[in-house]
């Protein structure tokens, strides 16, 4: 399901790229998206569903059905309320939010003006897809884990249809993408109703904030909102420095960004979602061996992946650009522009989906001060690269992804030393060997797809058919030998299968059980 969000991601990039390119206008949306993009990940996908998940597995865990839905309820209409308030207040001060996002707008005429009303438009979206996130993090608590996976593709579908059927209906045009944002987010969470009900917890509104649970799960926020919000914090600073260096910087860090994200959330987002409860199960037994296997399991399969397709995304920057964006008003120098900002995102790629990981072994133990101060040293070190890279290194957007790159490379790593430090995870025997087979492996893929890819030339000029054609047989190339030699060195399917033991009152229908 996360694979099917990621596709209709990279057709909604294409139709954007297509009908807008990456001037003025897309860049106005793209930063009015990204507040509440960024408020999404602070306050649903975030600092919520870390604080959430654990103490809602908990209680389903030892309370029972009827004491997890009430918690359920209560942290739901708190939620609900808080977030109102906050769609109000972003509509109103869209304004000013135009300069806290890309002050360097000011410098265009018009631009300030477009972004504030597009911000308008979007910024009740963060009210629906929090809700939707409290929802996901029910269901996945549930192990259901298919329709939170699905959701996103409800988003991409309908800012798709916007592009397509209602910019003729907007002046300008590019209005419509924001409509399609706001039309996404209620699509997002009707989605939810019928699976809640299923399993009992569609939330009721109840307003009782001193209700234990509802005030463990506010503290252990606190602190789950600051370290998410270091992330956040960079990502502005990042979009300031993007307005500053000129037109069109933000659309070509965005969608370069896109195309890491196939892969990051392929991986990375679809395994820290099913480990986090699975986890703070584990925590809850008090059974440290399964904890630190399942984390050991997360790990290498997340090598198995994330290695080749950091390698593969670096040498297929181009063609990759090119066939998914080179349409309509999306130039030749914008393809140029956007692989260089991609090259910067596939060094820290890897990193990128292994804090993803990493980061649910803290969260599911409720230990939230270790990650948080790690997030802040990164920023610190991911800003001051992005100065350095950006101007005097004169990297421009490509900079500034490297810097983001740099940064997830000191997170993930301080991460996994302070997890094995602390004793929360113990590598398991093996790890050099393994780690030189899949080396082997990803050289042999490089090689491959190098050779197959040809000169990037070619790919400018080429037609749609043919790169399409030519990038499906490079990708399949790439993959049959890639996967071929893990074979040929011992590696089977069946060493990366896991079922995980679910205890008997807790069990879902027979067809969503184990992960």
């Amino acid at each position: 399901m996360t694979l099917l969000s990621r596709i209709t991601g990279l057709l909604r990039e294409t139709i954007k790229a297509t009908a807008f390119g990456a001037g003025l206008q897309m860049d106005a949306f793209e930063a009015a998206f990204r507040l509440p993009n960024l408020l999404r990940r602070l306050f649903a996908e975030g600092a919520f569903s870390q604080a959430f998940v654990p103490i809602l597995a908990e209680y389903r865990r030892k309370r029972g059905a009827e004491a997890t839905r009430d918690l359920v309820g209560n942290v739901g209409t708190l939620l609900a309320i808080a977030l109102v308030v906050l769609s109000i207040a972003g509509s109103l001060a869209a304004p000013w939010l135009v300069y806290l996002l890309a002050g360097g707008f000011a410098r265009t005429p018009g631009k300030v003006e477009l972004t504030a009303d597009m911000i308008r438009i979007v910024f009740p979206y963060i009210l629906f897809v929090s809700l939707v996130s409290l929802a996901g993090g029910v269901l996945n608590v549930f192990r259901r884990f298919a329709i939170p996976a699905f959701t996103p593709v409800m988003l991409n579908l309908s800012i798709i249809g916007a592009a397509i059927f209602l910019a003729r209906w907007f002046d300008p045009p590019i209005l419509a993408l924001a409509w399609g944002v706001a039309i996404g987010g209620v699509a997002q969470l009707v989605l939810q109703v019928r699976p809640l009900l299923a399993i009992g917890m569609l939330p009721r509104p109840r307003f009782a904030w001193r209700d234990e649970g509802t005030r463990r799960v506010l503290m252990a926020m606190g602190p789950a909102v600051i370290g998410v919000s270091a992330a956040q914090i960079s990502a502005l600073i990042n979009t300031q420095f993007a307005a500053l260096l000129g037109d069109g910087r933000i659309s070509w860090i965005t969608y370069a960004d896109r195309l890491m994200e196939f892969p990051s959330a392929l991986l990375g987002v679809a395994l820290g979602t099913i480990l986090l409860p699975s986890l703070a199960q584990h925590h809850s037994d008090a059974d440290a061996e399964q904890y630190s296997a399942l984390l050991d399991w997360g790990l290498r399969l997340a090598v198995v992946l994330a290695l080749p397709a950091a390698v593969a995304l670096a040498i297929l920057a181009l063609p990759l650009v090119s066939t998914l964006y080179q349409y309509g008003r999306f130039t030749v120098n914008d393809v140029m522009q956007t692989r260089l900002a991609l090259l910067g995102y596939t060094i820290g790629l890897p990193a990128l989906i292994f804090v993803k990981i990493l980061a649910p072994g803290f969260y599911a133990r409720q230990v939230m001060s270790t990650p948080v101060k790690i997030a802040f040293t990164t920023v610190v070190i991911t800003q001051a690269c992005a100065v350095l890279f950006a101007w005097p290194l004169g990297l421009e957007q490509a900079g500034l992804t490297l810097a983001t790159s740099v940064g997830a490379c000191f997170n993930a790593s301080l991460l996994f030393w302070l997890l094995v430090r602390k004793r929360f995870y113990q590598p398991r025997p093996g790890w050099l060997r393994f780690f030189a087979k899949v080396c082997v492996a990803v050289a042999l893929l490089a090689i491959v797809v190098a050779v197959a890819m040809g000169p990037g030339a070619a790919w400018l000029a080429a037609g749609v058919a043919y790169k399409v054609g030519r990038l499906a047989l490079v990708v399949a190339a790439g993959a049959f030998v890639y996967f071929g030699a893990l074979y040929a060195l011992g590696f089977r399917i069946a060493d990366f299968s896991r079922r995980e033991a679910i205890a008997p009152d807790a069990l879902p229908p027979a067809d969503d059980a184990g992960v």
